[in-house]
């Protein structure tokens, strides 16, 4: 006897649609599974009969047929247990209901238990796509995929077990559990709470500007300065001066979490601003993704948040180097001999290291820590096209003791946000009439948009060109600064770029000549 349902194979942060068919036939004893399985569906035999026989239900002796179309996909995970299970058991008349318009998917344990899997929202989300109208999941997965159902609107009843018994008595009608529903506006109410406020962080007014800069226009930057300067602070308070994560921005970094298995138990969403902070040794693909089944890194798992590379030099110059293509086209394609993968990669880098490798320039004497050609070897671990990729450079100093001893506070987080979200609405509503998918922040600007909305008169045009020749910058550099400079317009409210706005992009540019001189 032949029973169909469906299943879900994930392809990169998105799923394709499966079908299961399974069919038990006279014959030799055998179980056989088609439809270019890998090892963990090919070792689901022992899984599932196990499972099987462990929930009570009787297996005959017979051949047992599995095929997982579309055959020419590659099929990888335990997720497909729970499904081919219903399966067999409906060929076998345990199955009394209808399984049309039903997708399962779940990993099973031998005592018949149903375990948690990986990417239940974009399975989900395929699933309101592709007219399925039911959902049985692990009760771990229900709400995540409950979130995706809720966004489409769509009529699917999403439904959580907890063992096969569960599943075949919801399929039978002989279970009434309701279907779990989110409550999506909930899960938004109220506000992320964040480690650090800027108000915790003592003196570093012109870094806090900065980092308000660099926020309000999504710009990447590199903080330079010694030891115990704040640099690390600085970058952790950056995120609480982010605007908050709206609903698709949500969605899309929630799915990448849902597929790495990072998703917290208890939060089917991700609220708040991811905030990735991978060790100096990391390597390529830690950062870039890939791997055997070409998982998504950090630099996707930083997605509409921020990713911040402590002490750049030491990171392996290879390392740096894969990180030049996603700050361009935000996103990462990884491939492999059976497919190629893209990951969105629409971070914010923020990156702080030492000036030199004995970490100040000078000690308490005033002498310098390290020879020119020491600090041009540290240096040199950081490419010009990398460099040019970062629109700000600042210099964080020592914080001073009048600083760190007073009492008064700083501006909060709170304050300095609502600026960078009036700065990010002008930037949208300055971007919306022109239609362009993805373009929100100033960072994002072609050389054409540049063009139109960063004219300059023709005293900036020659200061700037001044700055170009002065700090020997590149085209790339150029293109930066007018960004910097649009978005320090958009923080004043001023319709156009000012001479003082220029003067104050071309500043954040000043380190290439500083520190890149040796």
């Amino acid at each position: 006897m032949l029973t169909t349902l469906f299943a879900a194979s994930l392809l990169g942060i998105d799923a394709l649609k499966v079908e299961i068919e399974t069919n038990v036939a006279g014959g030799l004893p055998a179980f056989t599974v088609v439809g270019l399985p890998d090892n963990a569906v090919r070792e689901s035999r022992e899984r599932i009969l196990t499972a099987i026989r462990n929930s009570g239900f009787e297996l005959p002796s017979k051949k047992i047929t599995v095929n997982l179309a579309p055959a020419d996909v590659r099929k990888e995970g335990t997720a497909f247990d729970l499904g081919i299970a219903i399966g067999l058991l409906g060929s076998l008349s345990e199955i009394r209901g209808s399984l049309e318009g039903t997708l399962v998917m779940g990993e099973l344990a031998l005592d018949g238990s149903v375990r948690r899997i990986n990417g239940a929202l974009p399975v989900a989300i395929m699933a309101a796509r592709e007219g399925i109208r039911r959902i049985i999941i692990p009760a771990l997965n229900a709400q995540e995929a409950a979130v995706a159902v809720s966004a489409s609107g769509a009529d699917i009843g999403v439904y959580g077990v907890g063992t096969l018994n569960e599943a075949v008595g919801l399929i039978n009608g002989t279970s009434e559990e309701p279907p779990v529903s989110v409550d999506v506006a909930g899960l938004f109410a109220g506000e992320p709470e964040y480690p650090v406020d800027f108000a915790e962080i003592k003196g570093q007014h012109a870094a806090k500007k900065a980092l308000e800069i660099a926020a309000a226009g999504a710009h990447n930057i590199l903080m330079i300065g010694p030891p115990g300067s704040g640099k690390t602070l600085l970058a952790k308070a950056l995120p609480g001066i982010l605007p908050p994560l709206g609903f698709e921005e949500s969605l899309e970094t929630t799915k990448i979490y849902s597929v790495a298995n990072l998703l917290e138990r208890d939060r089917p969403l991700m609220i708040s601003r991811p905030f990735r902070s991978p060790h100096h040794t990391s390597s390529n693909i830690a950062l870039i993704g890939g791997g055997a089944q070409a998982r998504p890194g950090e630099v996707s798992l930083a997605h509409n948040g921020v990713l911040f590379l402590d002490e750049l030099p030491e990171f392996s110059r290879s390392a740096l180097e894969v990180l030049r293509q996603p700050l361009e086209d935000r996103e990462v394609c990884v491939s492999r001999a059976a497919l190629s993968t893209r990951y969105p990669a629409g971070f914010m880098l923020v990156a702080a290291m030492n000036p030199s490798p004995a970490g100040a320039l000078k000690d308490r004497e005033g002498l310098p820590t390290a020879t020119p050609e020491q600090i041009r070897r540290y240096l040199s671990k950081i490419s010009g096209p990398l460099l040019d990729r970062i629109d700000i450079h600042i210099d964080v100093p020592k914080v001073e003791n009048a600083d760190l001893f007073s009492s008064s506070m700083a501006e909060s987080s709170r304050e300095v946000r609502a600026r960078v979200i009036a700065a990010r609405k002008a930037q949208q509503e300055r971007f919306a009439p022109l239609g362009v998918p993805g373009l929100f922040t100033n960072s994002q600007m072609n050389s054409k948009l540049i063009r139109q909305f960063c004219r300059l008169d023709r005293e900036s045009s020659e200061r700037l060109m001044d700055a170009m020749n002065r700090l020997n910058l590149s085209a790339r550099a150029h293109d930066r600064i007018l960004k910097v400079s649009r978005t320090i317009a958009d923080l004043e409210g001023a319709e156009g770029i000012g001479m003082k706005h220029l003067v104050q992009g071309i500043q954040y540019r000043n380190l290439d000549r500083e520190f890149w001189s040796y």
